[in-house]
């Protein structure tokens, strides 16, 4: 070890010298340049022609010594140890950090979720590409545009991440159109976001007196309520809610507000482009729909044919639901039922917002031209684990506006189909604001506004699959790519969630919520013991049997081998999974959906 710092130190010591004398060198043909510059003047051929070999000989010797510089930054004997080897912040970023500086950045990026070490030391006012369509650059807009108020929300944000989205929608929005900007802090714990905030909104001040408003709840109340605070704050025709760890894009506000001037019953979101939480470096996404699945948990999707057919990019695109980031016009989000306050921290106000539109009267609507960069958090600010908080809003969302089809709901949960025994408020007010409204059955929803989503109408059983010889086993997807299931100890969670349908599907792990997806389809191969496990369109193609009879409490046999479904043990004494002439074994669904054909 000391050789090779002995070695490293020689290496060096040799560099630093090699440098100090091309230096020497270039001075000392700078210092005899005077008399050759002179004689180019005077338009000596010969005082040309070796002023010019002088010139590339500077220029040689500049590149030589960037080049050795560059080998001494290169020293072995330099190398800094890397500290967090697993840190997903460290994965392709921060190589040249010092340990201080390491430590410094992974504490940042274990309190928010991104990079606030690389944060802190960008230009607030830094240029973003601009990644619209071509076509957006040619549309002219009204100049009679009614006015905005944006509203920022944050919890626990790191103070250049709130500066950078002040900043950036202050420099981005016309001074004409931005009504004012309305920072709604739900009660961070944060001190850089008190005095050095303060101290920052007070030079905001100074260049525009009276933009920047701000509430700060006295304790947390969740994502749906700082919405809700920042809108009745807003005075402006249009209301703009963000995330606080946001940067907007040139000509974001315009198409905007051009499209509700045109339609006050259109609520509007913008298309995110990615700010990676590592590098911060942007990331474009194309216009997609915001959708969502049966958890309730949002997704993007296509949009309908029609727009891909119009060939145009720029065009503004009908959508299921909304990611969260959200436009309207102030006073019809307030008519419409603004945002459902008994929704808890995070998660499904959002879809419930966009399925209430669409049923209402409204329209929620994806606008191209105008688009956003966010921060795509390593993780979320409010819980370690937000799960029982979503399910619990899903269930709410569901009791309001799913009507016969909130079943989904406690399928996609792994709940029981009636009494899912989770408390989810007092859902009375919601409910006559749809009778108020006059609004749309949700059949009419999967009908016209998402028919991507798949309604499992022959959906009769779900859940844990157990035989009564192994009543602590499961069935179990086990290893995916082995195409093999397996018994395993009941846990019930994801591998081990079982469905039953009545036109005689069998799957086994997450049943998936939209018509264009495939599910693992149990399947009787036709040959050998062994059940196997496959994508149900290519056990179709490969004509696998993946029909079964199941009768709750009975056999599951297949339609076209009549082999049953069987636990047997093997040669470890352990139960295993067989096909054979059906002996009789019995075997039972955890949930069974009443009224349904098929399980008895």
């Amino acid at each position: 070890m000391r050789s090779a710092h002995v070695k490293g130190s020689i290496f060096v010591f040799a560099l630093a010298s090699t440098i100090l004398y091309l230096s020497h060198i270039k001075e000392e043909f700078r210092s005899h340049s005077e008399e050759l510059q002179r004689a180019h003047r005077n338009q000596s051929v010969a005082g040309r022609g070796l002023m010019k070999r002088m010139e590339k000989m500077e220029e040689n010797i500049n590149r030589l010594i960037g080049l050795m510089s560059k080998l001494e930054k290169k020293d072995p004997s330099k190398e800094v140890r890397k500290l967090y080897p697993r840190s997903a912040l460290f994965s392709k970023w921060g190589g040249g950090l010092s340990e201080e500086e390491q430590k410094e950045a992974e504490e940042l990026f274990q309190r928010y979720g991104y990079n606030a070490f690389l944060s802190d030391r960008l230009p607030i006012d830094r240029e973003i590409p601009d990644t619209r369509s071509p076509r957006c650059f040619q549309k002219k807009y009204p100049e009679d545009l009614p006015t905005m108020s944006v509203v920022l929300i944050y919890l626990d944000e790191a103070l250049s991440v709130i500066k950078r989205a002040v900043r950036s929608v202050m420099d981005k929005t016309p001074a004409r159109l931005l009504k004012e900007i309305i920072l709604v802090d739900d009660h961070s714990s944060n001190e850089d976001l008190t005095d050095k905030l303060d101290q920052y909104l007070s030079s905001v001040e100074e260049q525009r007196p009276g933009l920047v408003r701000r509430v700060r709840h006295p304790e947390q109340l969740g994502l749906t309520q700082a919405r809700l605070s920042g809108w009745k704050m807003a005075t402006g025709d249009v209301v703009a809610i963000l995330d606080a760890h946001v940067e907007v894009h040139v000509q974001w506000a315009e198409p905007l507000l051009a499209r509700i001037k045109e339609d006050r019953t259109a609520i509007l979101t913008p298309v995110f482009d990615r700010v990676n939480f590592d590098d911060l470096e942007l990331t474009p996404y194309p216009p997609a729909a915001n959708a969502f699945n049966w958890a309730m948990w949002c997704i993007y999707d296509s949009f309908k044919p029609e727009w891909y057919a119009m060939k145009d990019a720029s065009r503004p695109g009908k959508s299921p639901s909304i990611m969260g980031i959200l436009v309207a016009d102030r006073k019809f989000f307030g008519e419409i039922g603004s945002l459902d306050g008994g929704m808890k921290i995070y998660g499904g106000e959002n879809v419930e917002l966009g399925i209430r539109v669409w049923l209402c009267g409204g329209s929620i609507e994806v606008i191209p031209c105008s688009k956003i960069a966010h921060i795509e958090r390593s993780r979320k600010p409010y819980l370690p684990d937000l799960g029982d908080t979503v399910k619990r809003n899903a269930l709410r969302v569901a009791e309001v506006w799913l009507d016969e089809y909130k079943y989904n709901v406690n399928v996609a949960w792994g709940l029981p189909p009636e009494d899912h025994g989770i408390d989810i408020g007092d859902v009375s007010e919601r409910k006559r604001l749809r009778e108020k409204l006059n609004c749309r059955p949700f059949k009419w929803y999967l009908d016209h506004v998402y028919p991507l989503l798949d309604p499992q109408l022959d959906l009769i059983g779900y859940g844990g699959l157990r035989n009564d010889l192994s009543p602590s086993l499961c069935l179990d997807q086990g290893t995916v790519a082995e195409n093999k299931p397996i018994l395993y100890r009941c846990h019930f969670f994801l591998s081990q969630h079982c469905y039953y349908r009545t036109h005689g599907q069998l799957y086994i792990g997450v049943i998936k919520s939209h018509k264009y997806s495939t599910n693992r389809c149990l399947v009787d191969v036709g040959s050998g013991i062994q059940p196997g496990l496959y994508e149900c369109r290519a056990a179709k193609a490969n004509n696998f049997h993946i029909l079964w009879d199941f009768n709750l409490g009975g056999p599951i046999q297949n339609r076209g081998t009549k082999r049953c479904l069987e636990v047997a043990p093997d040669e470890n004494g352990d139960y295993q999974l067989i096909l054979r002439q059906c002996s009789g074994q019995r075997w039972n669904i955890q949930h069974v959906i009443r009224g349904r054909v098929g399980l008895r």
